[in-house]
């Protein structure tokens, strides 16, 4: 089985060769990445960019497991974390297409515990809508942790006070949570089947899931931060890859996926919903979701960002977003893993690692390495 999954990949390797684009031509990218595991910076790398519709780069340097001394794979599996949410966004906008919700929605009209929703001094001026939760202006704030199923966990959510007035503040919260309960509610399948059966099949990411296989979890790639001296690794624990219990799905930050299927469906949505003739999503759906929809509010981890449906969105590019165009969207995760896509250029880059306590990851050196790395690379044609 694993040779079969480098068959897709040695394809599209040929191709990128055939219209110009050598893998080669990439290789300052797994040269910087190596320095990061030089300096114990982290464990291992994998980085992959997608021009043009084509895969031109992907990589693995370093380990996997320090200590069973595996070295890491381009097919290793990684916890993606916060990645988790604009796939999750995505899911909600497939039934906004279908006519089936509409992103002003009230949110009690499907989980009706929402209805109470309060502020520490009283009640909100309205009601949470599905905007504010896809946007995270909703005022829910606190641990993204599920609480029991995604059922529990969304009447969990909803008794919790609000921190703001929805709409008022952009805060980063679990909010796409309740969205996966939502479209538990209006499609009747548990979120997992139905994000496998609208996208992650119809896009063959084979290896995207809440849940690994055990043959699955033997490509999972450890997680590290810094050791006692701040000079070497040390493994880490987090509720977010813990595999010891059993997991409900969590829309905010439970799944688990490899480089080449975060790009299938990052591809897909840069090429406007559709991938290979399979169309998961509108046009117009992609459109509205990788807008700005939040106004001037200030928004995410680095500057010059606004926010859609689910997704970051640059619309001044500097510091770590430099090497991007204005109107570029993309996720961060917790462990340090990044995916942006632009449509100015037609890029699309994928950066996978498994760290923690090193800072702010999506204000990462690593990730302004690679993504100035790769544009250096594909102007070099």
């Amino acid at each position: 089985m694993r040779q079969l999954r480098w068959v897709p990949w040695c394809l599209f390797f040929c191709c990128a060769t055939l219209f110009g684009q050598q893998p080669g031509e990439f290789k300052n990218v797994s040269t910087r990445m190596q320095e990061f595991v030089e300096r114990q910076q982290t464990a291992g790398v994998v980085t992959l960019c997608w021009h043009e519709g084509k895969p031109v780069h992907l990589s693995a340097v370093g380990m996997a497991d320090v200590e069973g001394k595996r070295a890491m794979t381009t097919d290793t599996m990684f916890a993606i974390a916060s990645m988790t949410k604009p796939i999750s966004a995505t899911a909600l906008m497939i039934l906004a297409d279908e006519g089936k919700l509409s992103v002003d929605d009230p949110v009690s009209k499907y989980i009706p515990e929402f209805r109470d929703a309060a502020l520490a001094d009283g009640k909100p001026k309205r009601e949470i809508t599905l905007r504010d939760l896809l946007t995270h202006t909703s005022g829910l704030g606190g641990s993204q942790a599920n609480e029991g199923t995604l059922a529990e966990t969304a009447k969990a959510l909803a008794a919790r006070k609000l921190d703001f007035e929805p709409g008022s503040k952009w805060q980063y919260s679990p909010a796409i949570s309740v969205c996966g309960r939502v479209v538990e509610v209006v499609s009747g399948q548990p979120f997992e089947d139905f994000l496998a059966t609208r996208i992650f099949k119809p896009l063959k990411m084979v290896d995207t899931t809440f849940n690994p296989t055990p043959a699955q979890q033997k490509r999972l790639a450890k997680l590290y931060q810094p050791g006692p001296d701040k000079k070497s690794l040390a493994t880490a624990q987090h509720w977010l890859n813990d595999l010891s219990a059993p997991r409900s799905p969590n829309p905010s930050g439970g799944l688990f996926s490899t480089a080449a299927d975060l790009a299938r469906f990052y591809q897909a949505i840069l090429q406007g919903g559709e991938l290979d003739g399979v169309r998961i999503l509108s046009e117009k759906g992609v459109k509205t979701m990788t807008s700005v929809q939040t106004g001037e509010l200030t928004t995410g981890f680095t500057p010059g960002n606004g926010w859609g449906f689910g997704w970051c969105v640059v619309r001044e590019p500097q510091t770590v977003t430099e090497s991007l165009s204005p109107g570029s969207f993309g996720h961060g995760g917790a462990f340090g893993t990044q995916g942006w896509v632009d449509p100015v250029q037609k890029n699309v880059f994928v950066l996978l690692v498994q760290r923690t306590n090193f800072g702010n990851s999506d204000g990462s050196d690593m990730r302004r390495v690679f993504q100035a790395e790769a544009l250096k690379a594909l102007k070099t044609e």
